[in-house]
């Protein structure tokens, strides 16, 4: 079976975590704190706190910028769940847009006249969670714009594009926005197996991400009440969750943020050779835009109508037959039933259900090689042509 994705896990990889296996610490210890500073150099960041998942991270995130109950939170209905979930976990509303028909990602210009009737109605977001999908960055320009003449704040869901760059600034720099949220899943560009991390240039927001990640517990004799000397002391400054990522993890990112711009560059070569090969197919190849460098964590394409009457979902159970795996990417949000509950329909997304009928996720990671794209490809040409 060829996967659609999957980790790679060298023998450094192991020995570094093999090496915390038999230190004092397992969690808590120096290695978080030296993925953290690590990441932020790569990235150009001032400020990086890392958690168990990219989950956790959007939710404290929600949280950092003063999101509660009282609150709009947007996002795009391409994406997973996590994306609208988390502004749900502090207690305030989400509101759904529809994708751009080109890039996949949230449309510009449908944002540009939700923001207008909000305005008129008072129910503007406090904040825009717009996501980079399949690596390929937002029109963050646009959008940054927006957020200055309608007053909101910018959380980037990065969780598929790590390496990737917008007018040669890296995604994570959060040039034009408040947090940008990473994902270390095992199918994403680097792993920690499980793990996500929020990146911030404000003070201010690093230490609350920090104190909300940790409990609400702090030691640090500046934040304390109560002057004690004794290192034991701690104080609960807030009400927390325990969302840290533990050593094994930390070291595992360490080991693997050295291959980044390796495996980034291999994901773009192993997508040029899908976008050259498959162009004569009834498929519609992801896009290229000048100032845009996507990480390529999907290569996604659409199944367009064809002579021999194939469709997205016979060509996925025909690669499955094959021993190709390929995905869905994604359910759109407002579909799921908890969502439908909330009253969201699908004839408000018309762009997300068209691409939705037709997406199909082919095998993109870093360890594919080219014998195995070649098998793909041919089966794709043999199927079609």
């Amino acid at each position: 079976m060829i996967p659609y994705s999957r980790q790679i896990i060298d023998s450094n990889d192991i020995k570094k975590v093999k090496e915390v296996l038999k230190s004092d610490f397992i969690t808590q210890g120096p290695k978080s704190e030296l993925f953290e500073k690590a990441f932020s150099k790569n990235i150009g960041v001032n400020f990086v706190t890392t958690f168990n998942s990219a989950t956790s991270a959007l939710h404290i995130s929600c949280l950092a910028l003063g999101v509660t109950k009282r609150d709009i939170v947007w996002t795009c209905t391409n994406s997973f769940v996590a994306s609208a979930n988390c502004a749900l976990y502090c207690g305030a509303n989400v509101d759904l847009i529809d994708i751009d028909e080109i890039t996949y990602n949230i449309n510009i210009l449908d944002l540009k006249k939700k923001l207008k009737i909000a305005k008129t109605l008072n129910k503007l977001p406090k904040v825009l969670i717009p996501v980079h999908f399949g690596g390929f960055p937002c029109d963050m320009k646009n959008i940054f714009k927006l957020s200055k003449k309608y007053k909101f704040k910018i959380i980037e869901d990065a969780s598929h594009a790590l390496g990737a760059k917008y007018f040669n600034n890296k995604i994570g720099n959060c040039k034009y926005s408040d947090i940008t949220v990473f994902s270390f899943h095992p199918v994403k560009i680097i792993t920690t197996a499980e793990g996500g991390a929020a990146l911030t240039n404000s003070k201010y927001l690093n230490n609350k991400l920090k104190l909300l990640r940790t409990h609400g517990i702090t030691r640090e004799k500046k934040y304390l009440n109560k002057k004690k000397k004794e290192s034991w002391y701690y104080e609960l400054k807030e009400l927390g969750y325990n969302y840290r990522m533990n050593e094994i993890q930390s070291a595992l990112g360490l080991s693997q943020l050295k291959k980044l711009n390796k495996w980034v560059f291999h994901r773009n070569k192993i997508a040029e050779i899908y976008r050259k090969e498959l162009k004569n197919l009834p498929l519609v190849i992801p896009t290229k835009e000048k100032g845009h460098y996507s990480s390529y964590h999907l290569f996604v394409v659409q199944v367009l109508k064809n002579k021999k009457k194939i469709n997205r979902d016979l060509l996925y159970k025909l690669l499955k037959k094959k021993g190709i795996q390929s995905n869905i990417h994604y359910i759109p949000i407002h579909t799921h039933p908890f969502y439908k509950a909330r009253g969201f329909k699908n004839i408000n997304f018309p762009k997300a259900m068209k691409y939705f009928k037709n997406c199909l996720s082919l095998p993109m990671y870093a360890g594919l090689t080219e014998k195995k794209q070649k098998i793909i490809i041919n089966f794709l040409k043999k199927t079609f042509l």
